[in-house]
């Protein structure tokens, strides 16, 4: 039998990898349908829309195992987010279903005004998804009121200053992914174009980066020393700056995917900072893991499951991209008859 305080940190690990999975899949596909919405050329949105039309779904089933691991391993953080995020969920789930709707039956119509409407929708979508996603980490990380483990707060943090800032930081960077994505997938006029977004998006998305780990750093005395601790800020900065140059050299290159890499490998450097300003508390700013963690035997069932499951979702991502992978020509794309 492992120990108990392993169990937890494994439970934690399992549970941020699923939630880390979801931003860099599903993100990429929300950055695509941003970037899809803002098209006013039809026979592009059609090849961006086909991009990503195989595969989208695949990318939400780690949604699923994060939302469903949180309630079983750390049930009490389950129940101080659910009540401090409702509107934010409910909001993003309901922009789910649209982009998804959007994205499947935007081919059912000939008349190319509904079309055009069809695809604002998964812009809207798209952008509400991104948006709550960005709203809910940033509420987690400025801190949510929590008494004797029940929420204490109006329900309303997530429409703080810093939530909000950390909304747009979060479609801008998906926006990015995205960009990088049609530039590995396209090909012409479209993969230049997409470049172009790319690099733009990507000086955007590193200074906004900045600004929110400097305001990130305000927020707490222990995040402001955590941030501040020479391995850690000299270590991400190294490796950031290393990635974001070899995102620009990545463009003479043959090989398209190497942005998209670079491109993730900075979200999940993000990533790491956050975990390491908030461990080891699960929901700041007194929560800890092991006060909200499930019962040993518990999370050993659950852990068990991820074990199971987690390999079939990686397999099925993967071959989703092998089978639907190689270049989509713009210029060749039939628009329904």
């Amino acid at each position: 039998m492992l120990d108990g305080d392993v169990i937890i940190v494994l439970s934690a690990a399992a549970l941020a990898f699923s939630v880390l999975s979801y931003v860099l899949l599903d993100g990429t596909d929300l950055g695509v349908g941003i970037l899809l919405g803002l098209t006013p050329c039809a026979k592009r949105r059609r090849a961006m829309a086909v991009s990503i039309l195989p595969i989208w779904d695949a990318n939400e089933t780690w949604l699923v195992l994060g939302g469903g691991g949180l309630l079983a391993l750390f049930p009490l953080a389950y129940a101080v987010l659910l009540p401090a995020l409702y509107v934010p969920f409910i909001a993003m789930f309901l922009a789910l279903i649209v982009r998804a709707m959007a994205l499947e039956f935007r081919d059912y119509t000939d008349n190319p005004v509904i079309k055009r409407g069809i695809d604002a929708l998964h812009l809207c979508g798209s952008l509400i998804a991104g948006g709550c996603q960005g709203a809910a980490l940033g509420t987690l990380v400025q801190g949510i009121p929590n008494q004797d483990g029940q929420f204490s707060g109006t329900g309303w943090e997530w429409v703080s200053p810093f939530a909000m800032y950390c909304a747009g930081v979060l479609v801008v960077g998906y926006a990015w992914l995205g960009a990088c994505w049609l530039y590995w997938r396209t090909e012409s006029a479209l993969q230049q174009t997409s470049r172009r977004q790319a690099q733009r998006l990507s000086v955007a998305t590193l200074v906004l980066m900045t600004i929110l780990l400097i305001w990130t750093s305000t927020l707490n005395p222990d995040y402001a020393q955590r941030l501040s601790n020479p391995v850690v800020m000299y270590s991400t900065a190294g490796a950031g700056l290393t990635v974001f140059l070899a995102f620009w050299a990545s463009f003479r290159s043959r090989y398209d995917l190497l942005p998209l890499i670079c491109a993730l490998s900075l979200f999940v450097l993000g990533f790491a900072l956050m975990v390491i300003t908030i461990f080891p508390l699960i929901v700041p700013p007194n929560l800890t893991l092991q006060a909200a963690a499930a019962s040993a035997t518990s999370q050993t069932f659950m852990l068990i499951g991820f074990a199971l499951l987690m390999p079939v979702t990686f397999f099925y991502n993967t071959f989703g991209f092998r089978v639907f992978s190689g270049k989509i020509h713009s210029a060749k794309v039939q628009l329904p008859e």
